[in-house]
């Protein structure tokens, strides 16, 4: 279980509509506001919402570092928030962000650009990738 408070200030009624895992984490997608490109997962808790709602700026939690990440202090590549909407079963939220930057840690600008498994059409792709993040 990550070591967080269970305090957060996350209007009740959205807090209500979440559904999440045995870890109190449920994912976050990040896309690109205007395009409609997916650049990456990530995974929130309600604090995590919480600061992205209201911050403007997309906050994840990381499973591995047990801590609070806003996308872009280390890296530059800044998600600026243009909204957020949670999906019809409250398991998933969708960030819809203006994307500074590469989205994905190998500065990619979105974390799904190498990882085509099937083309269009059932082809299949050159050989396998593997895509660590």
């Amino acid at each position: 279980m990550p070591a967080r408070s269970s305090e957060t200030s996350l209007d009740p009624e959205i807090a209500a509509r979440l559904k999440r895992n045995a870890d109190g984490l449920f994912p976050a997608v990040a896309q690109q506001h205007d395009t409609g490109e997916v650049l990456m997962l990530g995974w929130m808790d309600d604090e995590a919402l919480h600061r992205t709602l209201t911050t403007g700026r997309a906050t994840y939690f990381s499973r591995s570092r047990q801590e609070y990440w806003v996308k872009g202090d280390t890296s530059g590549h800044v998600q600026h928030v243009r909204s957020v909407a949670l999906d019809c079963d409250g398991d998933t939220v969708l960030v819809k962000v203006d994307q500074v930057g590469g989205a994905c840690h190998t500065g990619d600008r979105t974390c799904f650009d190498a990882g085509l498994l099937q083309k269009a059409g059932g082809a299949p792709t050159d050989g396998p990738h593997t895509h660590e993040g």
